[in-house]
């Protein structure tokens, strides 16, 4: 009997060695370039949440919880951004590189909250996004977006909408905050195709948005400024403590452009380094002064501010 239960336990120990190196062998596809509040995160293969660490690298199956007031910045090995912003749940569940072994990008599914998306290096990404009710595909700009009952508070009293029935939880407002198809400063056009209840619509001009729900979508249509502000609001955090915060909870912190190198020399062209600045295009394509609130017609495609 003692014999049986060596052999069962060495058994297990060995399939325990194997598995390991597979968890540590899946590759970053980004890393925390910014972190404010409160920020949690579930690693693949872990059960419980725990705070987000700055530097800390991304894996797919990573999934982030923000509280309220709360901001994190993940920066992807195709230098796209992607922000996720206040009550926000998202997934990076997938990574693709292309036959070039350059990334082809990284998706991730949003389950809550809002968030902002901004392309990197690589032409049109389909289903770059997916919300419990509708997947985005990007071709070189940025969105907006923001799923769940916030989207409704975003497009209270907003002209024009039809009568909304279905369930809060899914209601998902996206917002190409551009540049449009005449935008400089990307490799390709910008636009966004959003699929919906079978159906695919394309948004091509800055300040246009969709809205879909179970079993319906309406669009695109232009989002008033005082939507647009409310979804701002949302993708921007306090820098101070808030009642979601925990022990260990980092209340402010980012990464400067070439801070540190976090994907190792694995990859072509040696390590690859931290640059999480991007500028924002406005409709003229210029580059503008940097504000608090996208100019009308562009984007707001700047990391947050750590400093109070």
């Amino acid at each position: 009997m003692n014999q049986v239960r060596t052999l069962v336990a060495a058994a297990a120990m060995a399939c325990a060695v194997l598995a390991a190196p597979t968890v540590e062998a899946q590759e970053a596809v980004g890393v925390n370039a910014a972190i404010r509040n409160s920020i949690r995160t579930q690693p693949a293969g872990e059960s419980a949440l725990r705070p987000a660490a700055l530097r800390g690298q991304v894996r797919t199956g990573d999934v982030f919880v923000s509280g309220a007031q709360s901001q994190l910045q993940i920066l992807l090995r195709d230098q796209s951004i992607f922000t996720v912003g206040s009550n926000a749940r998202v997934t990076i569940d997938r990574f693709v590189i292309d036959t070039d072994r350059n990334a082809a990008g990284a998706s991730a599914a949003v389950a809550r909250g809002a968030f902002r998306f901004v392309s990197g290096r690589g032409g049109a990404r389909p289903g770059a996004v997916r919300t419990p009710v509708a997947s985005i595909g990007v071709r070189g700009t940025v969105l907006e977006a923001v799923v769940g009952p916030d989207a409704l508070f975003v497009l209270e009293g907003h002209p024009g909408l039809p009568p909304f029935a279905g369930s809060p939880d899914e209601a998902t407002l996206i917002v190409l905050r551009g540049p449009g198809p005449r935008g400089s400063g990307f490799d390709t056009p910008g636009a966004i195709d959003v699929t919906s209840g079978g159906s695919t619509f394309i948004v091509e001009r800055p300040g246009q948005a969709m809205f879909a729900w179970a079993g319906g979508a309406f669009g695109p249509f232009e989002l008033s400024d005082q939507a647009s502000a409310r979804l701002s609001s949302l993708l921007r955090a306090a820098p101070s403590s808030n009642t979601d915060s925990g022990p260990g909870d980092v209340l402010s912190a980012s990464i400067d452009s070439g801070d540190a190198a976090f994907f190792g020399a694995r990859g072509p062209g040696g390590p690859d380094t931290i640059e999480p600045t991007v500028k924002c295009l406005p409709a003229g394509g210029q580059n503008g002064p940097p504000s608090n609130s996208p100019p009308a017609g562009g984007c707001d495609a700047r990391p947050f501010d750590p400093a109070p």
